[in-house]
């Protein structure tokens, strides 16, 4: 692993240009490339990933000469000052700890690792590294759910006390006998997947309070049965089904608050995928409903006095997504006297409720999380 030490400019108001480059050739990946080709004050210089098609022709789209097979070699080359990681999961890690090892800032892909272990230690790297370690929660960045946070930080609903948040898909198995479905590569199925998107914009939603307790349950019903998979299966590695399809969670939060989180892969339900979240609240509720990754779901706050009631569909724009994501990034990298803030910890919590969640459906039993210690 290189522990070079990189002199790029990172150093914020410098005015030098930030060199940055992407490890992962895929969706997520391509992404962050565009975002780093569209915002100001960045080049995207570098990326590496294993499929050579692919790579030759997003460096003939970017004009990018570094193209890189093995990450080792981008990391070790050196000349970065930032880099996007957007791979299969059990990754996330090793590369993440290798770039701030070698004093490059890292965006990566959610979620930020198999497990809460794997994730501690990449937030001990970019504090030992004095780094900024942030992890892509892009459903926040969302146009619907952006106006939702307004609507509560305004008080339109009072004090949210109570959330029924979910991602469901019919036929969503991203492919069957993938990375995906493999437990070791993955750490889980739905849950770690689609579901800790929903678990991030839940907790947002609700001011980000701390989760003392998780009781939860999972379901292999389809998937080991080979049912459920989505279209374009290209990425078999001979793996058998080994994680679960459907995951249902009750969340105790501090203060007393509470959420139930469901996800699936795969379910007998309305085709097609729907995520969204309803919100109970002292002084009124919300609900949002987005079906078929539409650009801007359905919002509405429901207000009043018992019967009558004062419910207000609200229009939301589609929001930025990567592009946000990319730009706050950046913007925390630029931010040179608090970089110690910005280490992934936030992502490190969520890590550490879905090990509770998973824990707790193997010994079908409630788990309860002691609060959590900042990285050194």
């Amino acid at each position: 692993m290189s522990t070079a030490t990189n002199t790029g400019a990172t150093t914020g108001g410098t005015g030098a240009t930030i060199k940055a480059a992407v490890i992962g050739l895929g969706w997520a990946g391509q992404q962050h490339m565009e975002a780093y080709a569209t915002l100001p004050g960045v080049e995207l210089v570098a990326i590496a990933g294993m499929e050579d098609g692919p790579r030759a022709e997003l460096g003939e789209k970017y004009g990018i000469t570094r193209l890189y097979r093995d990450w080792h070699e981008l990391v070790e080359d050196g000349g970065i000052d930032v880099v996007s990681v957007a791979v299969p999961t059990f990754l996330h890690a090793p590369i993440a700890v290798g770039a701030l090892e070698a004093g490059i800032h890292v965006l990566s892909e959610k979620p930020i690792a198999r497990t809460a272990d794997e994730a501690q230690a990449m937030v001990d790297a970019a504090h030992a590294a004095n780094r900024v370690l942030e992890v892509a929660f892009n459903h926040r960045r969302r146009g619907d759910i952006e106006a939702l946070k307004a609507a509560i930080d305004a008080g339109q609903i009072g004090r949210p006390y109570h959330a029924r948040a979910i991602w469901l898909r019919r036929a969503g198995i991203p492919a069957l006998g993938s990375w995906f479905t493999n437990r070791e590569m993955a750490g889980g199925g739905p849950l770690i997947d689609i579901g800790v998107h929903v678990l991030d914009y839940a907790l947002h939603l609700f001011g980000e309070p701390r989760v003392t307790a998780v009781s939860a349950v999972t379901h292999s019903e389809l998937g080991t049965r080979g049912r459920g998979g989505a279209a374009g299966n290209k990425q078999d590695v001979g793996s058998a089904y080994e994680v679960e399809d459907l995951a249902s969670l009750l969340l105790r939060l501090e203060g007393g608050g509470s959420i139930v989180l469901e996800t699936s892969w795969a379910a007998y339900r309305p085709a097609g995928d729907e995520f969204g979240i309803t919100l109970y609240g002292t002084e009124g509720g919300a609900d949002l409903r987005v079906v078929d990754y539409a650009p801007a779901g359905e919002l509405t706050i429901f207000t009043g006095e018992g019967e009558a009631t004062s419910d207000v569909s609200v229009a939301a724009d589609p929001g930025r997504g990567h592009l946000a994501v990319v730009e706050t990034f950046l913007e925390h990298v630029a931010d040179t006297a608090n970089w110690a803030e910005y280490d992934g910890s936030r992502a490190l919590d969520r890590a550490r409720v879905i090990d509770a969640a998973y824990e707790s459906a193997r010994r079908n039993a409630e788990v309860v999380l002691e609060p959590a210690t900042k990285g050194a």
